[in-house]
């Protein structure tokens, strides 16, 4: 895995991170709706994990990352058809979607071996 490679995976595994720490405790819907500063950070840190599984994939398409077209296309749906993201839609992302990704990013930078870069 080429070290740029290895950097991606990071780069989604700090804002997968970050968005678990950015919603309410206890994980309530409400108050994040009410709450436009977390809402916007939250998607914020979903583009950038939809360019960088994007970018990863064109680097490196062998690697395996469930539901990837899924998320670019809500990277690019975030982007350019800002106005039909819902808040019930980026809640359903953040409380059902990114705890597999990050297990499978995780395990993806648990495998990487740092003395055979390609």
């Amino acid at each position: 895995m080429k070290v740029k490679d290895l950097s991606r995976l990071l780069d989604i595994q700090t804002a997968i991170d970050q968005i678990f720490d950015f919603l309410p405790e206890p994980r309530d819907y409400f108050v994040f709706k009410k709450d436009l500063k977390t809402r916007k950070a939250v998607e914020r840190n979903i583009e950038i994990i939809g360019e960088a599984v994007n970018q990863l994939l064109k680097s490196n398409p062998e690697i395996q990352i469930s539901s990837s077209r899924k998320i670019v296309d809500t990277r690019n749906r975030i982007i350019h058809g800002y106005d039909s993201v819902s808040p019930e839609t980026i809640w359903g992302i953040s409380i059902n979607h990114l705890p597999k990704l990050k297990e499978e990013i995780t395990q993806l930078i648990q495998r990487h071996d740092f003395n055979k870069e390609k």
